[in-house]
């Protein structure tokens, strides 16, 4: 396998389009990572794309398809993946594994998404089946994601003492990130106590300690190092990429299950943890090489638990580090400078692209407004319906 590189990176901004196609914040995205790699259309030799599951390209989520027929039949290959919400970095694996294998010297990986209002629903069309976990849990619990958010959050409090300031603070942190980030959709700051004032969803998290739905895309253009050298400018590497799925004995109250089988030994959210270990071993960096993270906080529990559960911290531990500075710009490992999903709003098969190509910007020095200096070495980290994890490593 030879090494692969990050050409180019771009996306749409985030928010509510709905006078703007998926396919369209698509090839918008694909068209400006194209052009920061200094490359054509007629370059790309391969393109994977996240499978959605609300729009999905041609009805059948066959999105790589629909962008390659839009922007240009050129022959490559298309190749469509799922995942749910970590679908788009799936894509980004793929896309690795292609110019890895030799199989291409350019391929992109690409996600788009618009997100239907409120609460994320059933998947459109499905039936009422009584085999189907999803389904029941909708018609025998009425449970929404954010009241298995809570459950994560609730047991926190029990286990760490983790207070309702805490959670706030968490929030607060994530939107200060988003001020400099012009892609973002919520770009004002917030107090502990303006997070704290806002309703509560599902106890003890509150409507701003809970990421929303947006439409947005993102892509990433790979390649090998002679195209990254021609390219010009900082060398980013992908030097670790994974995916993984969840262990049997795993903890963690997971979507559309809340009851699991405890087993000693096999981690809480084991499918992202499984991940981001297989991707910093690939990548030959150990906790404290790890510069910054950009990963899925899909509410303000997930940036306490998540560094803990990947060995960044000990348990319990985040409370105090986030109170001190320590997962801030200038922190010891700044969580989320992009501002995260709490700040962008979740677009489920984009959210994963769009995290590394945050990391991509970070290593090259371009996240103006949002720069962790000296940053050489980023983690993503990404969690999908179904038990998906994946996690990429950039280096430079």
């Amino acid at each position: 396998m030879r090494p692969v590189y990050v050409l180019g990176a771009g996306a749409h901004a985030w928010g509510k389009f709905p006078n703007k196609p998926q396919l369209q914040l698509a090839l918008d995205a694909l068209a400006e990572a194209l052009k920061d790699a200094g490359l054509a259309w007629a370059d790309l030799q391969g393109l994977v794309a996240a499978s959605s599951r609300f729009e999905g390209g041609m009805g059948w989520g066959l999105h790589a398809n629909e962008i390659l027929q839009a922007g240009g039949e050129s022959g490559i290959p298309a190749i469509n993946v799922g995942g749910g919400c970590a679908a788009g970095a799936i894509a980004i694996h793929e896309a690795y594994a292609l110019v890895a294998s030799g199989q291409c010297d350019v391929a992109a990986a690409v996600g788009a998404e618009r997100m239907p209002k409120g609460f994320i629903p059933r998947p459109p069309g499905l039936a009422d089946d009584i085999s189907d976990p999803d389904f029941l849990r909708w018609v025998a619990m009425g449970a929404t994601n954010p009241a298995y958010w809570a459950l994560e959050a609730r047991r926190r409090m029990h286990d760490f003492g983790t207070r309702a300031e805490t959670f706030a603070a968490a929030s607060s942190l994530m939107h200060q990130h988003a001020l400099g980030n012009p892609r973002a959709r919520y770009r004002k700051a917030c107090s502990v106590e303006e997070v704290l004032a806002s309703p509560m969803v599902s106890d003890p998290l509150h409507l701003l300690e809970i990421c929303a739905v947006s439409d947005g895309a993102a892509a990433l253009v790979l390649g090998t190092e002679a195209q990254a050298r021609q390219r010009g400018g900082p060398i980013v590497r992908v030097a670790g990429c994974a995916a993984a799925t969840g262990q049997f004995g795993d903890p963690a109250a997971r979507i559309p299950t809340v009851s699991q089988t405890l087993l000693p030994g096999v981690s809480h959210t084991s499918e992202v943890v499984g991940a981001v270990h297989r991707a910093m071993a690939q990548a030959g960096v150990s906790h404290a090489d790890v510069d910054l993270i950009e990963m899925a906080d899909n509410t303000a529990w997930h940036v306490l638990a998540w560094p803990e559960l990947f060995g960044f911290a000990e348990p319990g531990e985040s409370d105090r580090l986030l109170a001190n500075g320590g997962y801030g710009l200038a922190g010891r490992l700044p969580i989320n400078p992009s501002g995260g999903f709490l700040s962008f709003g979740e677009a489920t098969t984009a959210q994963g692209v769009l995290q590394v190509c945050e990391l991509a910007w970070q290593l090259r020095g371009e996240a103006a407004g949002r720069q962790v200096e000296g940053a050489r070495v980023g983690l993503s980290a990404v969690l999908g319906l179904g038990a998906n994890g994946a996690s990429v490593v950039l280096t430079r």
